[in-house]
């Protein structure tokens, strides 16, 4: 496949987490949860004689989106109306916006598989409503009108993304933004954001772009790698058999793992969009985006920056604890108690990601679990200072912190866990060790060099764990010189 490009231009749906729909004040809650059709009005159920209202708190989470992909907002938006007909859309149109977005001209910069980076231009995020959600039945289908109406951003991007692999990093890292905004959860699996791909092929010969195909509503990340790879597949062998690409709404099939079609695509124009009658062109501040620009947190670039910059953390290291904001909030915590930065870094993404994989628990809940961010820097300023060894911590205190949530003092003042760090007490038991294991000390004194970290094991052994390994180094160290040379 070398001879071929992809070309992929990605649409996310993103639902802005208000606390009432977008065009009234029926209250948002979990489509998932709650009881079916509990959470509507006569906008959500499309009922004549009705008028919209926009939701002022949903447009300043879209105009914050906008900012922080680097978007001009335009001072005039409009809405349009969109025109189709199906059943999870009770007025038979969508209330979107269509010439006249909420933000465009923006760009993400993603990380590559090498080290490299690529910006990927985002044409427009425009407002909408959302629609109903379908449950297909033996024989039928029912439809839930909660999600309908609710605040719902889309966010395009230009045809940027080369390959599944891109596309993965860059619904990470937008993902990512909108939660660290606080606009939206990214929970897929409730369909509060999903994804759609515009997918095409070309020959590195080719001027322009071919015909493209659209995948819709995918509902994870992974599912949408997948269905890219099979649709790039898909449409490079009918072009090598001397078929044609069709424009297509298509589906994935996970259960089968493949492509399906749904139906041919419409025109723009067949969607008959005209401006709202029922809504104001609205008309957006400078002030009010300059006040939103000053009020936006730290972003993931930003943060990863100031964490390799004044933290000294690694690239890699910087990159995964900013992932999600949960960790790097974490994560400040434990620095902020005087835990150095790398040891703090070292023990968050082996250790306590360890532990909580074996859990099951996602990087994003890290504030669920039973080590606080406080007592887990309890923790590792007690092996900055010399209190407990790296062992001892690592395979005794932080097991009980996590089992039985106890703080990290408390168990090693019960438990006896303090490290030895007195070096005449050291020396009584590395005089013991040697006495006691004398063949491995003449192998050591006959130029065998391999059998000191046994010896070192046998002491901290004796030691139950607890000795200062520096100092058990040294006083080894001594006594070996010392027999050597006499």
């Amino acid at each position: 496949m070398s001879d071929w490009q992809t070309v992929i231009g990605l649409e996310v749906h993103a639902e802005m987490e208000t606390e009432s729909k977008m065009f009234s004040n029926c209250p948002v809650v979990d489509s998932v949860e709650a009881d079916p059709n509990s959470a509507v009005d006569a906008l959500s159920l499309g009922m004549p004689g009705t008028l919209p209202v926009i939701n002022k708190k949903a447009m300043e989470y879209g105009v914050m989106v906008g900012l922080a992909l680097n978007c001009e907002i335009p001072p005039i938006n409009q809405f349009a109306r969109k025109n189709y007909f199906y059943p999870d859309l009770p007025k038979g149109y969508q209330i979107s916006q269509y010439d006249r977005p909420l933000a465009v001209n923006g760009h993400i910069n993603i990380e590559l598989e090498d080290g490299s980076s690529k910006r990927i231009r985002v044409r427009r995020a425009h407002m909408e409503e959302d629609t109903g959600k379908l449950s297909h039945i033996m024989g039928g289908s029912l439809v839930d009108y909660n999600r309908a109406g609710v605040p719902l951003l889309e966010i395009v991007s230009e045809p940027d993304i080369s390959s599944a692999a891109e596309a993965e990093a860059y619904a990470r890292k937008l993902r990512s933004i909108l939660r660290y905004l606080g606009v939206n959860s990214g929970d897929m699996s409730k369909g509060l954001l999903r994804f759609e791909a515009n997918v095409s092929v070309r020959r590195k010969s080719d001027a322009g772009l071919r015909e493209r195909t659209e995948i819709k509503n995918l509902n994870s990340i992974r599912n949408m790698v997948r269905a890219i790879d099979f649709e790039v597949g898909r449409q490079i062998k009918l072009y090598r058999s001397g078929d044609m690409v069709k424009p297509a709404t298509l589906g994935w099939d996970e259960a089968a793992q493949k492509i399906t079609v749904q139906r041919y695509k419409e025109r723009a124009d067949e969607y008959r969009y005209f401006p709202e009658p029922d809504l104001p062109i609205v008309e957006i501040s400078r002030e009010m985006v300059a006040d939103i620009a000053a009020k936006l947190p730290a972003l993931p670039d930003a943060l990863r920056a100031r964490f390799v910059d004044e933290l000294g953390l690694s690239h890699y290291d910087a990159g995964v604890l900013t992932a999600e904001r949960a960790v790097a909030d974490y994560f400040q915590k434990v620095v902020a108690s005087g835990v150095d930065p790398k040891l703090a870094a070292n023990w968050l993404t082996t250790d306590l990601f360890r532990m909580m994989n074996a859990n099951e628990i996602q990087r994003e809940m890290i504030d669920s679990i039973p080590v606080s961010a406080p007592n887990f820097a309890s923790l590792l300023n007690m092996v900055q200072q010399g209190t407990i060894n790296q062992s001892t911590a690592r395979k005794k205190v932080l097991p009980i912190m996590w089992s039985a949530g106890e703080a990290a003092r408390a168990i090693v003042d019960q438990q006896g866990l303090a490290q030895i760090s007195d070096p005449t007490a050291i020396e009584a038991s590395v005089d013991k060790v040697l006495a006691e294991n004398d063949d491995l000390l003449q192998r050591y004194l006959a130029g065998n060099k391999k059998v000191l970290n046994a010896l070192f094991g046998k002491i901290m052994g004796a030691l139950r764990g607890k000795g200062d390994p520096a100092v058990v180094r040294r006083v080894l160290a001594e006594k070996l010189s010392d027999m050597n040379s006499s």
